[in-house]
């Protein structure tokens, strides 16, 4: 039975998930030498793992007393979900002033704004098309 995913992970889960993306399973050793250093306990990025799995991000398969684990959610669903929080807590659930905020405010370069545009205009013409 799958858990349900809860919907915030701490900056130190999300390290661990970032790293469990790249490698697509791995031991707790082998997931702590991708962390830069200083590298955390071994004990630490066990429970952080541990914390995944309970919060149901993460999987595992038991070797013995080892346990190699997985992501049970993919990178892509993860920043799906995470871009709707976002746009739900801090843009009034409008991606128009999310869209606005960054064209603004931010530090966009013309040719980024031009590649947006683009990828704006063809997603036009794809949903004109249906």
């Amino acid at each position: 039975m799958k858990k349900e995913q809860s919907k915030d992970l701490t900056r130190a889960e999300e390290q661990v998930m970032q790293i469990l993306w790249q490698i697509g399973e791995g031991f707790v050793k082998e997931i702590i030498e991708r962390i830069p250093e200083p590298k955390p306990a071994y004990n630490t990025i066990s429970t952080i793992v541990r914390i995944l799995e309970n919060k149901g991000f993460v999987g595992h398969k038991s070797y013995g007393k080892s346990h190699q684990y997985f992501p049970l959610i993919t990178k892509e669903e993860y920043t799906d979900r995470s871009l709707k929080t976002l746009v739900n807590g801090y843009f009034d659930n409008s991606y128009q002033n999310l869209v606005s905020f960054f064209t603004r405010g931010q530090d966009v370069s013309v040719k980024e704004l031009e590649a947006m545009k683009q990828m704006i205009d063809d997603e036009l013409a794809k949903k004109g098309g249906e």
